[in-house]
């Protein structure tokens, strides 16, 4: 279970990352997406990356 919680906690991260450099317009990539430039993309990003947060903090909680 620990395996798990990391995993998701890492790809929630990263995927929250995207989400914000997206939203704030520094990543264009892919160039025909609705999130570019979109601020609440942004806000979800965050969300998203503490999301993942507490993820890794559970995976490190977890036994086993």
């Amino acid at each position: 279970m620990k395996t798990a919680w990391r995993i998701v906690g890492v790809a929630a991260m990263l995927i929250g990352a995207l989400w914000i450099l997206q939203g704030l317009g520094v990543v264009r990539w892919p160039a025909s997406s609705f999130m570019l430039d979109a601020r609440p993309w942004a806000v979800r990003g965050a969300v998203m990356m503490a999301m993942g947060c507490v993820a890794l903090w559970m995976g490190a909680r977890a036994r086993g």
